[in-house]
């Protein structure tokens, strides 16, 4: 029962990455506001109660300032606090060529990706650092750490991301609250779906993840074992980082397997 008696909140929480942390966190002893737009995550909140946890669940959009303070708001009042945030909620953008992108596709995707976990920290903090501190995860990506593993507002995005893990990190500085990030690499979500349908329909499915060392995509669970460590005070000297959990694929600079010379 890594989060004995810890009361959060994660968005995104309707399927893959959130969906498998809020379950994860509430089997730990957490107690769960899940959050989403979509109306799947009364299907998480169903589950975690089925097997004894405690989770409300509300469709609402992370990344809207009043929304988020109520949310904040609303954990305290029916938790009690609120020591963990796991901002996660984010979209793909699709990948347009560059010069067919427009401003309004780049609005929509920062909005989500980087003002979503910015309104998250802002408001989580500021309750955790009255009330003894505590831990605000944000998904990122390994888009973020490179060109190559998604489109140029993602990647921006995601990027963004992992300048306010440390930038937050380090105006909080004696509060007790940790923000970090994680990058996950491929990852089989509602986002990357259409992907790994069309790979499976070619025949080709045996190749993805084919270019990182474990020769695999990934599984939500494995990102929300991360996402639970840094929740936890396992990770209680872990501070303004962003941890890839990608198979190793940004351990090396793209190479065509077997051929090193």
């Amino acid at each position: 029962m890594r989060l004995a008696g810890k009361r959060a909140i994660v968005t995104g929480a309707a399927s893959g990455i959130g969906r498998a942390s809020a379950i994860l966190f509430a089997a730990e002893g957490a107690q769960v506001l899940a959050v989403d737009v979509a109306s799947e995550v009364d299907a998480t909140r169903a589950e975690i109660e089925n097997a004894g946890g405690r989770c409300l669940a509300r469709k609402a959009d992370a990344a809207d300032e009043a929304t988020v303070r109520s949310l904040v708001e609303t954990c305290v009042s029916e938790f009690g606090g609120l020591e963990v945030v796991y901002a996660n909620a984010g979209v793909g953008g699709g990948l347009l060529p560059f010069f067919d992108q427009q401003a309004g596709d780049w609005e929509k995707v920062l909005r989500v990706n980087l003002i979503g976990p910015f309104l998250a920290v802002k408001y989580g903090a500021a309750h955790m650092s009255a009330h003894g501190g505590g831990s605000i995860v944000c998904t990122a990506s390994v888009a973020a750490l490179r060109s190559g593993a998604g489109g140029s507002p993602y990647s921006a995005s995601k990027a963004g991301v992992i300048s306010l893990v440390q930038t937050a990190a380090n105006q909080l500085a004696g509060t007790g609250v940790r923000v970090n990030a994680i990058c996950p690499g491929l990852i089989e979500t509602g986002m990357t779906k259409p992907m790994f349908d069309l790979a499976r329909a070619r025949g080709s499915d045996k190749k993805i993840g084919q270019l990182n060392p474990l020769k695999r995509a990934g599984e939500p669970i494995e990102i929300a074992r991360m996402a639970l460590f840094l929740a936890s005070d396992e990770a209680s000297y872990v501070n303004g980082q962003a941890i890839a959990v990608d198979g190793g694929l940004s351990s090396s600079h793209p190479f065509v397997p077997g051929r090193l010379a």
